[in-house]
């Protein structure tokens, strides 16, 4: 198939703003957002979030920017309204063992009407218990007791008196002690001094007789200490008979006030029963006494504190599953945490600063994260792990293990979490996970593909104008007119490079929306028409293409040498392309090649000198596959050649010049010239069949602004390779030059087709005979070879012979 020029309709897909069946986007804000060429992703979403067995989360794969976590969000939304609320969970004392909290399952808004509810009770209980605690009833049956005791403890305190009056000592109670003193006959205490001048016998008496009132009064305090044992019995046994109704009242009231049948009705039974206890057990404190009340106020209110309820996740007025998205995947935000306060230079805490995290939040729900944060911390990724493992979360502090000034630590109870996770990453982070760690698999059963770009169709442009409607609404932006949203469309295919597919980057979009809005605006207009999105995008290209600017002018400065006119022995201009991330451009560069005989073949100066990747390598080895099957019938081939790519000092990578290089090759071999005018870019395979190469249509376009640096004249153009031709999405300007045949865009399936367009001769068929048709290009190459043949073969017929060398 000879070499075929690119029709002008054929360089750019053009779409027909009066197909698109409206005037402009606000006559399509009534249609619904669809998932738009995401057939395979969204059905692959809606099975995952629909199957309630563990292990079927998502994983979500795809490039930034395609909208995969607004869309996964907006379904997470849509399955989260159909299914239950789930359940509240508080965190309550425990009164056995304060450092193991204990959880508790309550139906949502229970938790809160628990919270509310304990707390009342706390206050009831301030102020009805001190009621009845001064009730007259209490007081007679109170003071019945301490006469009783009274009666008791009179007796044996007289006759301990008795005791120490006849040994002349007086004995009186103060603060709650038994004090003596020493009498003399008249009945007068005697002073220390008075004491020691008394005679040494009666001294002795003395000593005798203290020794045996200590006796006694210890044998007294022993007595009475049963005796007071049986008062405090007596009167903390009167304070729960007066106050334990009006406390079985209000805990039943409690009780009857969360009517609702709960998972944990037992465990809410059992931590009733306890609050109870533990209230009759502190009811002194709550009634002022002889101690510091200061002291006894701090008590109450530590007591009290017990009785708090902790709700650590509150699903009230929720009408659906929760849905989460925690873009801040810290330990402590997704798994929960303690907090602590500082009390005299210790770390202390209880249960009621127990936190939540994301995890617990979402439980009966969708919990969306993002991989990429996650791998931020090993920690929080080996944590997830466990978690997914084991289905229970364990509200830990990690960083109070370190700590040696913590009083306090806490181990709550672990909660069972049902969670949903749908994990955002991209295609290389799930191979590569799915590679490390397999385990990744069994949990991520879900995968969900989201492409980069989708065959167009007239759906997928009606989604797309139905998404820049939306985007106008959302963002108070004015409507776009039918023309705009085409020229939208257009630049959704150039994207991709392909005239039959548009790109899923959504992002891009969007954002050409706001800045063509901002054109639109600027100009006064209501409607942003095709001016604006045009302005827009020169506007864009702009701000962005200085490199690819300065690139040109070492062109028109002469400081890069390239040829674009006439005919060269060994030398090509080949396409490249710069891709800096927010810009990419193409650029010409200039390739030669050098033969001559020897028997080293082909040398590869760039990967000599380690500017070549391996694709380009493998490049240039296929080549040379190529280049000794044309000659294998005069093999072996007495040939050193060498191929470079001219001021090129960054490195080159990819095969997309094979072709260029293959040319330069059999110009030099068969000394025929090729046209400089006419830039080359494609790979070739071992038949020499061409293949497609990427950033078709920079290269193009790269090559048309130096040529019109220096001047068109009507012969300059490209070849590319004939499987390309559905990714041209060029300029309007380029395909006017075209169409005014002041540049030419040219097609080949086979290597041979476009090296007879460059140098004007047939490329040579291997014939009965066993050579190539003298004047062919390969004709040409053959008797080039074969006399680099016989120049070596003479060369090794006059070197000198080596005479062996004598023992010595």
């Amino acid at each position: 198939m000879p070499v075929a020029k690119v029709l002008p309709a054929d360089l750019r897909l053009a779409i027909d703003p009066g197909l698109l069946g409206f005037a402009d986007t606000s006559e399509l804000l009534d249609q619904p957002m669809h998932w738009i060429g995401q057939e395979r992703a969204e059905t692959a979403a809606r099975f995952g979030l629909a199957m309630a067995q563990p292990d079927y989360n998502l994983f979500v794969l795809g490039e930034v920017g395609t909208g995969r976590s607004t869309l996964l969000l907006q379904m997470m939304q849509t399955a989260a309204a159909s299914r239950p609320v789930p359940p509240d969970l508080c965190y309550l004392n425990n009164f056995e063992a304060p450092e193991r909290p204990r959880a508790l399952r309550m139906p949502a808004g229970q938790g809160r009407l628990l919270r509310q509810l304990m707390l009342q009770l706390t206050k009831t209980l301030q102020a009805e218990i001190p009621k009845r605690l001064v009730d007259q009833d209490f007081r007679t049956e109170s003071e019945r007791i301490e006469k009783s005791y009274k009666a008791e403890e009179d007796p044996a305190y007289a006759e301990l008196d008795a005791f120490a009056e006849a040994r002349s000592f007086s004995l009186f109670r103060e603060a709650g002690h038994l004090v003596f003193t020493l009498r003399d006959d008249k009945g007068r205490a005697l002073t220390e001094s008075e004491a020691l001048a008394l005679p040494k016998e009666r001294r002795v008496e003395i000593d005798r007789a203290e020794q045996e009132l200590r006796a006694e009064i210890a044998r007294f305090l022993d007595k009475t200490r049963s005796m007071e044992r049986v008062l405090h019995e007596g009167l903390a046994a009167l304070r729960r008979q007066v106050v334990k109704p009006m406390l079985e009242h209000e805990l039943q009231e409690i009780r009857n006030e969360l009517r609702k049948q709960i998972k944990d009705s037992v465990k809410l039974g059992n931590y009733l029963e306890l609050v109870m206890h533990d209230v009759l057990e502190n009811l002194e404190l709550f009634q002022a006494g002889d101690t510091d009340e200061e002291v006894r106020l701090e008590a109450l209110a530590s007591v009290l504190g017990r009785y708090r309820v902790n709700l650590v996740v509150d699903n009230h007025g929720l009408t659906g599953a929760p849905v989460m998205v925690e873009d801040n995947p810290l330990l402590r935000r997704l798994f929960g945490s303690i907090e602590y306060q500082s009390d005299n230079d210790v770390r202390v805490t209880d249960f009621s600063r127990i936190r939540a995290g994301s995890l617990l939040k979402a439980n009966g729900g969708f919990l969306m994260l993002h991989l990429h944060d996650l791998l931020a911390d090993e920690l929080v990724w080996e944590k997830l792990r466990r978690f997914l493992r084991s289905g229970r979360v364990q509200i830990e502090e990690s960083g109070v293990t370190y700590s040696p000034m913590t009083a306090v630590a806490l181990e709550p109870e672990p909660v069972d979490a049902d969670v949903k996770i749908i994990l955002i990453g991209s295609v290389e982070e799930y191979y590569l996970l799915q590679e490390s760690d397999p385990e990744f698999t069994r949990r991520f059963r879900c995968k969900v593909d989201v492409a980069e770009s989708f065959p167009a169709s007239a759906d997928t442009r009606r989604a797309s104008a139905v998404f820049v409607a939306h985007t106008c609404r959302k963002m108070g932006l004015p409507h776009f007119s039918a023309a705009a949203v085409a020229r939208l469309l257009e630049d959704s295919h150039r994207e991709v490079d392909d005239q039959t597919r548009q790109s899923a980057i959504f992002s891009r979009t969007e954002a050409l929306v706001m800045e063509s809005a901002a054109m639109g605006r600027a100009r006064g207009a209501t409607l942003v028409d095709l001016q604006d999105v045009e302005a827009a995008l020169r506007a864009r290209n702009y701000r962005h293409d200085y490199p690819e600017q300065r690139q040109q002018e070492t062109i028109a400065d002469g400081e890069r040498l390239l040829v674009l006119t006439g005919e060269k022995v060994g030398q090509l201009n080949a396409l490249t392309v710069i891709d800096l991330g927010d810009h990419r451009f193409g650029f010409p560069v200039g390739v030669t090649a050098r033969t001559y005989a020897g028997d080293e073949g082909l040398l590869n100066v760039e990967r000599e000198v380690e500017l070549s990747g391996p694709i380009h390598d493998k490049g240039v080895l296929i080549l040379h596959s190529y280049l000794s099957a044309l000659f294998a019938h005069i093999a072996p081939l007495a040939l050193n050649a060498a191929i470079v790519f001219e001021q090129e000092y960054h490195g080159v990578e990819g095969d997309s010049a094979s072709c260029a290089e293959l040319y330069v090759l059999l110009s030099s071999l068969s000394g025929l010239p090729l046209k400089q005018g006419v830039a080359v870019t494609g790979a070739i395979n071992q038949h020499g069949d061409m293949l497609p190469v990427g950033g078709i249509n920079e290269k193009i376009e790269g090559y048309f602004r130096s040529c019109e640096i220096v001047g068109l004249d009507g012969s300059q153009g490209v070849l590319i390779p004939h499987r390309n031709r559905r990714h041209l999405m060029l300029e309007r300007k380029v395909v006017e030059a075209v169409a005014a045949g002041r540049f030419h865009i040219y097609t080949a399936e086979h290597a041979s087709e476009g090296l007879e367009l460059l140098t004007g001769t047939p490329f040579g068929e291997f014939g009965a005979s066993g050579d190539y048709p003298e004047g062919s290009v390969l004709g040409r190459a053959q008797k080039t070879l074969q006399d680099f043949r016989r120049s070596c073969q003479r060369a090794e017929q006059h070197k000198p012979e080596r005479k062996p060398g004598k023992l010595r």
